[in-house]
């Protein structure tokens, strides 16, 4: 199950990640047991988060400086 995200919460002074339930049946991981991990911080996009607003015209600058 490649590209599998898992957020990051804090718990006590340890930062845990909660495995989600498809990798865990999908890989038969059972509790106690060890397992192998890979660490990749990923960076969030805003792409498409503002659909519809267009990009800044000379009226919206020149709007922010009045």
């Amino acid at each position: 199950m490649p590209g599998c995200l898992a957020k990051t919460r804090k718990v006590g002074g340890s930062i845990v990640v909660t495995l989600p339930k498809e990798l865990v049946e999908a890989q038969q991981i059972a509790e106690n047991q060890y397992v192998e991990i890979t660490v990749k911080k990923c960076r969030i996009n805003g792409f498409g988060l503002f659909k519809g607003i267009g990009p800044f015209t000379i009226e919206d600058e020149l709007k922010a400086h009045e």
